[in-house]
């Protein structure tokens, strides 16, 4: 009975597989830990309580996936009515989001127009500087 060539034999594919190159992976750009972290949507407030209820009504049960359907479930399940709390508490965190932002903003521009004031006056006296010395030439 003839045998065929093992893949290392043959000189497959395989092999290739290590020599292609990766694409570089592009640098996440550094969040500010200063800016307002977004509002929970009306879904994660419920699922907040849910929790809570879950863990009392379920102590033994430790997996995520479970709570997270079970919350998912109840949450289809919920009338308009019945969602109606968790939306308003989302609609009050939203307008504090909103201040807080105009607020970060604020901060924000403030220190920018520093900044750039800094560095205008860096170069005013760079410029004299060097006129000055062209000046003594």
């Amino acid at each position: 009975m003839a045998r065929g060539k093992s893949k290392a034999e043959s000189g497959g594919a395989d092999h290739n597989v290590a020599a292609k190159r990766r694409k570089p992976r592009k640098e996440k750009k550094a969040k500010d830990p200063n800016k307002p972290k977004r509002p929970a949507s009306a879904f994660l407030v419920f699922m907040e309580e849910f929790r809570k209820q879950f863990k009392e009504e379920n102590p033994e049960n430790k997996s995520v996936a479970v709570v997270g359907k079970a919350g998912g479930d109840k949450w289809k399940s919920l009338t308009d009515e019945e969602k109606a709390p968790y939306l308003a508490k989302t609609a009050k965190r939203k307008q504090e989001y909103e201040r807080q932002m105009q607020a970060y903003n604020k901060r924000l521009v403030q220190y920018i127009f520093t900044v750039f004031c800094e560095l205008l006056s860096f170069l005013t006296l760079l410029v004299t500087s060097i006129l000055m010395w062209f000046s003594v030439l």
